[in-house]
């Protein structure tokens, strides 16, 4: 304001023009809104059901949920995973070639389909519109499922889905040009690395003795929900 003045000519002292604006209130007085922040951090604490303790002592009880996106030549490819954190097993995979809602709620329906009503079963994701949309959190509710979310941008509340993800694209994804691939041919691939080997033969360094995911499973005798 006061650069404004000088260049029509009016002359004045930063204080002189901080008083008069003061004076005929137009000056912005920052509020901290330490309620506000205070509320929305024990909300969030609360909501995060995992915090961070990836373990589980039986299958189906405590699960994980992420997006991540493949370039592919036709476009991205949008790969939804379910994790269970008993023994690191992908149980349910939807991909499609947006990541809208809807992934994320046929991601759940799967669940469903395969293992049956999971009652009182958690399900942690991050905190993006999928997951807090009122249709996701529905279709939670419907299948019996609790939600838990992560803090907003605490990457590490998610660390073992992201570890994963890391996984899948370093072994896999990075080793072929998916970029060279239609969508379809990498779906193929994502499927087969995870039902035909990550699940069934790959060394799981999370389970005891490295036991794949399914021979840990096997070896304990517990066995998932019956659809």
């Amino acid at each position: 304001m006061q650069t404004a003045l000088a260049q029509r000519g009016t002359h004045v002292s930063l204080r002189t023009v901080y008083r008069t604006m003061s004076e005929v209130g137009l000056i912005h007085r920052h509020r901290r809104p330490h309620g506000i922040t205070k509320a929305d951090t024990e909300t969030q604490n609360r909501e995060n059901l995992i915090k961070r303790n990836f373990s589980a002592d039986k299958p189906m009880k405590k699960l994980l949920t992420d997006i991540t996106e493949v370039q592919c030549a036709d476009g991205k490819l949008y790969v939804s995973p379910v994790l269970d954190c008993f023994n690191g097993e992908i149980v349910a995979l939807e991909m499609r070639d947006n990541m809208k809602k809807e992934l994320c709620i046929d991601t759940v329906k799967q669940l469903r389909e395969k293992y049956g009503r999971l009652d009182g079963t958690v399900l942690h994701s991050d905190r993006c519109c999928q997951y807090t949309s009122y249709a996701f959190r529905r279709e939670l509710v419907t299948n019996g499922l609790i939600q838990s979310l992560s803090g907003t941008a605490h990457c590490y509340d998610n660390a073992r889905m992201e570890s994963f993800f890391a996984t899948l694209k370093k072994e896999k994804l990075y080793q072929i040009p998916t970029y060279r691939m239609k969508r379809e041919e990498v779906k193929t691939v994502i499927f087969r690395y995870i039902f035909g080997y990550y699940n069934t033969q790959r060394i799981n360094s999370f389970n005891e003795g490295g036991l794949p995911p399914v021979a840990l499973r096997t070896s304990t005798g517990l066995a998932h929900h019956a659809a």
